[in-house]
């Protein structure tokens, strides 16, 4: 169930989170079943309710951010913005420099 020693796969936390959730088991009795510390099933709830309560997926893996589709597209659209900014200056400049040649 883990990949290595102290990192435990999404779908690990995704169950963990899911059975503290379905069950009238706590968060410590979950942990001790699973064979974890009960600290980290804790985070993995307070993690999963955050990020469920923000619309953004809940694990994602290795501190990459979890994006809402929103999000995300907003941020694709800011890239794009920028590049035709920087492509603006550059036909500018261009046209500066070709109307001294005139």
């Amino acid at each position: 169930m883990t990949a290595s020693k102290n990192h435990y796969t999404a779908e690990f936390k995704e169950e963990a989170v899911r059975l503290v959730i379905s069950s009238q088991k706590s968060c410590a009795e979950i942990a001790r079943n699973l064979g974890v510390p009960p600290y980290l099933v804790v985070r993995w709830k307070q993690h999963h309710d955050q990020q469920g309560a923000a619309g953004r997926p809940q694990f994602t893996g290795r501190g990459v951010a979890a994006l809402s589709e929103q999000e995300a597209r907003f941020k694709k659209l800011e890239r794009e913005l920028e590049i035709t900014r920087q492509e603006r200056d550059i036909l500018k400049k261009a046209l500066a420099f070709f109307a001294k040649g005139n």
